[in-house]
């Protein structure tokens, strides 16, 4: 009992229930901090007029940043698997990645360490970073939950008609699945040691030859061993090209799409609010270019996943509108509430720092996983020398550009 009395006593010290119930007295209080924005740049009319300016061009910016990849899908130069998008889609995913990292977790952090807030908790622990944590392993969660839903009620599991048992005599030219092979030990490929059999459908069978061919795959095709292209009875090939799980990965852009707009949207509604209730034309001035800039990348991302996934045309504009008048309609909320809305009370400081680590780790998350991961480890890259070095290029000027707006905003 010694023992658990000691751990008791470390974990929650005597006062520990005090400054418990004084941190939560202090944090409802409605005027924590009255730390507002000097008074040496404050110019209502000014600021308003700033802010109907910021709702136009954020408004038209991601509006135009999300309508290239939708409008444009079937033009050849903008095609998503063109050389153009892929490149353009790196520099996008920087911006996201600056975005989460540069943005939107240093201002988590200093919402939450803000000086009007109570010391504890806020400044005992890294709020920030755990909530952010938190928001990237549930995105995580939500992603493969979300993956093996779409799965499911898209049939992606395969019907039966189209799985073949392997070394069946019936496996024809058709229907693109060849007769087993024995190899030296005896077995055919996809049997087991003990003597069953496991049912492989195409997937399988792709990635057999894929992995047995890797320098042939970049070419697009891979020949069966034992047989030549032509001139024989059976001979015959097969095209891998970088098409062979389209159905797999455009479930796989339903999710993104809507991982990446949830996380989008609800950093979104901060920003504006934030841009909305500020009356400092110094503030909101560098605010209008900076949040333009990353309005029309974000909207290009966010589209072209929209148009990888081939969403109906009904559901992409609903999810393209939605995305265009969060910032302008979290600006315009800004605007209603701005002379009774405290940005610097403990309660609008808790709130913000923790919807911005959370939005940071999502965005953090999607940028990493979803976009960079997603393209730079694919079979087109790996097969591409220069589009590995335009992709990366962009890649890391889409990061430093981002980055550097912190500067002024």
């Amino acid at each position: 009992m010694s023992f658990l009395e000691d751990l008791w006593l470390f974990l929650a010290p005597p006062d520990f229930p005090h400054k418990l119930s004084d941190s939560f007295l202090q944090t409802m209080a409605t005027a924590a901090c009255d730390t507002a924005e000097s008074d040496s740049c404050r110019d209502d009319a000014a600021a308003l007029n700033l802010k109907f300016v910021a709702i136009a061009s954020i408004l038209f910016a991601g509006v135009i940043g999300i309508a290239i990849p939708l409008v444009g899908k079937n033009r050849r130069v903008l095609r998503t698997d063109g050389s153009l998008f892929v490149g353009a889609k790196a520099f996008a995913a920087g911006v996201i990645l600056a975005t989460g990292f540069v943005h939107m977790l240093s201002g988590g952090s200093d919402a939450l360490n803000s000086p009007c807030l109570p010391e504890f908790p806020w400044s005992k622990f890294p709020f920030s970073g755990f909530f952010a944590m938190m928001a990237s392993l549930a995105t995580l969660l939500v992603d493969f939950v979300g993956t093996q839903y779409y799965e499911r009620k898209q049939g992606l599991d395969r019907p039966t008609e189209d799985q073949v048992r392997v070394g069946s005599d019936d496996s024809g030219l058709e229907s693109g699945i060849i007769p087993a092979h024995k190899d030296s030990n005896g077995t055919i490929f996809g049997e087991e040691e003990g003597g069953g059999m496991h049912i492989v459908g195409m997937h399988a069978h792709a990635a057999h030859h894929r992995h047995s061919h890797p320098q042939d795959a970049c070419d697009g095709h891979v020949t069966e061993p034992g047989h030549v292209d032509s001139g024989h009875a059976h001979g015959h090939g097969h095209s891998h090209g970088f098409g062979d799980d389209d159905e797999d990965t455009g479930v796989r852009h339903v999710v993104v799409s809507q991982i990446l707009e949830l996380g989008i949207v609800s950093h979104s509604v901060i920003i504006g609010l934030s841009l909305g209730v500020s009356q400092s034309p110094c503030t909101i001035r560098p605010l209008v270019a900076a949040l333009s800039f990353h309005q029309f990348f974000e909207g290009f991302a966010l589209g072209g996943c929209i148009s990888q996934a081939q969403f109906r045309n009904r559901s992409a504009a609903i999810m393209a509108c939605f995305f265009a008048i969060t910032t302008p309609l979290g600006i315009a909320v800004g605007i209603g509430i701005s002379s009774s809305y405290n940005p610097n009370s403990a309660g609008a400081l808790v709130a913000e720092g923790i919807l911005d680590s959370m939005s940071a780790g999502i965005l953090v998350y999607m940028a990493l996983v979803d976009l960079i991961a997603a393209d730079f480890l694919s079979k087109r890259m790996s097969c591409n020398f220069r589009l590995q070095i335009l992709s990366y290029c962009l890649l890391f000027l889409g990061a430093g550009s981002m980055s550097s707006l912190a500067i002024w905003a």
